[in-house]
């Protein structure tokens, strides 16, 4: 199994929530909400600048970016955010093996330097009986 280190620098991991991302490592489809607010000035460039250099790993694993979204302002919830994206990997082991390879490691500070604050949560489907 790949190690779940994470690179230092990505934002305050949740210990708990990425022990159940690695126990559940082989599980997919899984669907990554990132809700991303960016530094002023020059967070949406240096986002850009890691999107762009993540793009090729993302591909590596059988990722793909689903949506990308400029977020309005809220009309439930406090809080705006400047992008929102949906990210499906097929396992949690391949986002897992992403963040946590060499390749990644050299250019995570990109993400960190491009954000002022930001959320990660990975997405269970479930069945439209279980909604509502």
């Amino acid at each position: 199994m790949a190690s779940a280190h994470l690179p230092e620098g990505i934002e305050e991991l949740n210990p708990i929530a990425l022990e159940d991302l690695a126990r559940r490592a082989e599980q997919g489809p899984v669907v990554m909400l990132n809700l991303l607010d960016f530094k002023r000035p020059g967070g949406a460039e240096r986002y850009t600048e890691y999107a762009e250099a993540v793009g090729p790993l993302l591909d590596r694993v059988g990722g793909r970016v689903l949506y990308a979204g400029e977020a309005a302002a809220p009309v439930i919830g406090p809080s705006k955010w400047d992008l929102v994206l949906l990210v499906e990997y097929p396992t949690r082991r391949a986002f897992l093996d992403m963040v946590g390879s060499p390749e990644y490691q050299r250019f995570a500070h990109l993400r960190s330097e491009a954000l002022e604050r930001s959320e990660l949560h990975p997405l269970d489907p479930v069945t439209t009986s279980g909604v509502g």
